[in-house]
């Protein structure tokens, strides 16, 4: 699928040998290759992900597939979700990952201590950031398609996460965080920021009251898959976020990725206009005489508001430390290395809101002409 994308957290490349008892994230591997009959297999772990573990299987009697070891906060039946949109995906003509079936039939398997699913290899690249306009705009094309193609779905989520863009509880969960752990070593360096965070909270600007859409949950440039000439977009990944939600929040998300040429992991960051206007007139494209005119109205400011809310989330891990992955190859600790991301996204938030004007007359050419 990609050498970047899949999750694995200390970005290693070199093949790796499990055993079932093993300890660490590998542990159970081999119990897991074999439920899918995939043994003998040469596996390597892939790419940068924050949440899920990942590998690239190659050399097995079920050819070249990905092996995901979900991380707790993922329920098993968030599997069968994926099946039920990817399968519709796929009668709609696009590409899509699908989940493989165990030799038993299930759709996934525990190994170990964990839940372990199988994928499809679809061929491709995975981008840290936009390098161009044209590739912004591939990827709101291709959010585009898959919205569209699951707007008839009729589906009920077996695994749901409440609240997962609920501002307010994110806010809160900061606030928390400067409670419980004023002893924190890094408390000093963290709580100035917290503050900031919480300001820009107060500044954000309501969102529209919209009907709920079937949506990726989790659009961000390294969740859309490119051709590896990366001129290309060709799909939506990981897909463990599928959900309904409001479609602001949606784009928003997946602008705030898309726009921060800097990525995630630099304290100085900046929200581009121009990859902005791009990601925005890729989408109207392919959602026109979907999307309705309440929903683009609220891109910019569900977009600033994601900003702050993430800047919040890492923020509150950078105390917490407990939930989002990180690079120790890069940063000393977790603490250091999600504080950094809370700074991009504030930093990001800031210079959106220094543009606001110009990035509304973007949205109001590419929609409302």
């Amino acid at each position: 699928m990609l050498s970047r994308k899949f999750g694995f957290d200390t970005m290693q490349d070199e093949r790796v040998t499990a055993s079932a008892g093993a300890a660490g994230p590998a542990a159970g591997l081999d119990a897991a290759l074999a439920a899918y009959g995939a043994q003998p297999a040469t596996v390597r772990p892939l790419g940068a992900g924050l949440i899920n573990q990942t590998w690239e299987v190659t050399g097995s009697p079920r050819g070249h597939f990905v092996l995901q070891r979900l991380h707790p906060v993922f329920r098993a039946e968030v599997n069968e979700d994926i099946d039920a949109v990817t399968g519709h995906l796929a009668a709609r003509g696009e590409v899509t990952p699908r989940l493989l079936r165990t030799t038993a039939g299930t759709l996934w398997v525990q190994a170990g201590e964990a839940i372990w699913r199988a994928l499809t290899w679809v061929d491709g690249v995975g981008l840290d950031r936009i390098e161009h306009a044209g590739q912004a705009a591939e990827a709101g094309a291709a959010l585009a398609r898959f919205h569209r193609a699951v707007g008839d779905l009729e589906h009920v989520f077996r695994s749901v996460r409440p609240g997962v863009h609920d501002t307010a509880r994110h806010l809160a969960n900061l606030r928390q965080a400067l409670v419980t752990h004023r002893h924190h070593p890094r408390f000093a360096a963290v709580e100035p920021l917290a503050r900031r965070i919480l300001v820009a909270a107060e500044e954000l600007a309501a969102l529209p009251d919209v009907e709920e859409r079937i949506v990726h949950g989790d659009p961000k440039l390294n969740n859309i898959l490119f051709t590896r000439d990366r001129t290309r977009a060709i799909c939506l990944i990981d897909l463990d976020t599928l959900s309904r939600m409001p479609l602001p929040l949606e784009l928003g998300d997946a602008l705030r990725s898309w726009c921060n040429p800097a990525g995630e992991d630099r304290e100085r960051s900046w929200f581009s206009l121009e990859l902005f206007a791009a990601g925005v007139a890729g989408y109207a494209r392919g959602a026109a005489g979907w999307i309705t005119a309440a929903e683009w109205r609220g891109i910019v400011g569900a977009t600033e508001t994601i900003y702050v809310e993430l800047a919040a989330r890492f923020c509150a891990d950078a105390l917490n430390e407990s939930y989002f992955g990180w690079n120790p190859q890069a940063f000393p600790t977790r603490s250091e290395h999600n504080q950094v991301r809370a700074e991009s996204q504030l930093q990001a938030a800031r210079s959106l809101a220094g543009q606001r004007a110009e990035a509304e007359a973007v949205v109001q050419a590419a929609f409302g002409a």
